[in-house]
């Protein structure tokens, strides 16, 4: 009797890919489709295969939530670049203003788009809409081979390539591993990735409400001794809440009635769009920064939130992660365009060393902004407000948090 070896059949069955992302939320579409347009010097298209866990419902993109996110202007323009802005934009709500207040003190400041020769400082979108619209551009291109639902239980690293086992038993070789699977990255956990944590304390409560006054492009964000709440303008006349405090102040409020919860975040926010009138359905995350000091494998680079889970504060996350895809999306390209391995060693080295000053710098800024506008402590509260009333006379003390946190940053060379 013959007798098969059922691995070295998959071995030799394996899918190969030059790109193989996983996670397919935000980070992983962006980039998934960014680098679909690249060409091989034959010619050829990238091959490209994105691997994601959950279930696809109703035509939802995976990795998607009820939560909306701010794009910096400097995103807005990257996702342009890319080819992808245009079908965003119609979901998307332009902030023209930003409000920062202290509550029960008189330090404020605003940012408005005029001040920097831009029709908007950012745009806002539901994570909904940009799934529904993301997932439809993945299914027309014709180089990405979408696997979803699958689960990825095995990666070893090699020198000539990464091996991919999922649960099914199938495998994947693949030239380049990009991470894009959260802050719980299987990818960053089975490489053994180091990563340094900090527990803000804090919990965010994320609401979508309306208000009777329409918002009209205008966000705020307000700081109160448990945490800041932000809220951002949305389609319709609504505002995305994203409200930080204390665990059980939020395992309280969670727990209120809409009546009660409402009358509480107007005593919090204050009066500046009127009364809140509704609220839809309340969504909590405890808050916690998560980041790779060095984000790299073989053959293998974490990206959005597998590289750096951020405070919410000033909105950062999804806008440092831009960066970093566009960045990524040029390392691969420059090295295709130079015959170089595009998950080489030197190639991941020149993309990181371009863009370590840039995390470290939002890192730090987000960390250092949670923990000063989160206490009553006297001295600092005398000083944070010294520096808003100042940057409210002086603009030009607003301009390096303004570049930072628009996202624009040193610009990227293009090949």
């Amino acid at each position: 009797m013959t007798h098969t070896d059922p691995t070295a059949s998959a071995r030799s069955s394996a899918l190969q890919a030059d790109i193989t992302l996983v996670g397919g939320g935000m980070s992983g579409a962006v980039l998934a489709l960014s680098l679909a347009a690249l060409r091989r010097p034959d010619g050829e298209p990238l091959q490209i295969v994105l691997l994601e866990a959950s279930v696809l419902e109703q035509g939802a993109h995976p990795g998607f939530d009820a939560r909306a996110i701010a794009l910096a202007a400097g995103t807005c323009e990257a996702l342009a670049r890319h080819g992808l802005w245009s079908g965003l934009a119609p979901h998307a709500t332009p902030i023209t203003d930003i409000h920062v207040s202290d509550r029960g003190h008189l330090g404020q400041t605003r940012m408005t788009a005029a001040e920097y020769g831009l029709s908007s400082l950012g745009q806002v979108i539901e994570l909904g809409a940009a799934g529904q619209v993301l997932q439809e551009a993945i299914a027309q291109t014709i180089n990405i081979r979408m696997l979803c639902p699958v689960q990825l239980t095995g990666v070893t690293p090699g020198e000539q390539a990464v091996e991919l086992i999922l649960a099914t038993g199938e495998q994947i070789t693949t030239s380049l591993l990009v991470a894009a699977d959260g802050g719980h990255s299987f990818v960053r956990q089975a490489l053994k990735i180091p990563v340094r944590r900090h527990d803000y304390g804090q919990h965010a409560v994320i609401a979508t409400v309306q208000t009777a006054e329409h918002p009209a492009g205008r966000a705020f964000e307000r700081f109160t001794q448990g945490g800041p709440l932000a809220l951002l303008p949305m389609q319709h006349g609504r505002s995305s809440l994203v409200w930080s405090m204390p665990g059980d102040e939020a395992d309280t409020v969670m727990g209120l009635d809409d009546e009660a919860f409402l009358a509480r975040l107007q005593q919090a926010f204050g009066w500046r769009l009127g009364r809140f009138l509704r609220a839809g359905a309340r969504h909590c995350y405890p808050l916690a920064l998560t980041a790779a000091d060095y984000p790299l494998g073989q053959r293998t680079v974490l990206v959005g939130n597998a590289a750096h889970l951020l405070h919410p504060i000033a909105g950062q996350g999804f806008n440092l992660g831009m960066r970093d895809l566009d960045a990524l999306y040029h390392a691969v390209a420059n090295a295709m365009a130079q015959g170089e391995d595009i998950g080489s060693y030197p190639v991941l080295s020149r993309y990181w060393q371009g863009r370590q000053g840039d995390q470290e710098t939002t890192i730090w800024l987000t960390s250092a902004l949670a923990q000063l506008f989160s206490n009553d402590h006297g001295p600092l509260v005398a000083g944070r407000n010294l520096a808003l009333s100042l940057m409210a006379r002086a603009s030009c003390l607003k301009g390096p948090l303004a570049r930072q946190t628009l996202g624009f940053v040193p610009p990227i060379t293009k090949e």
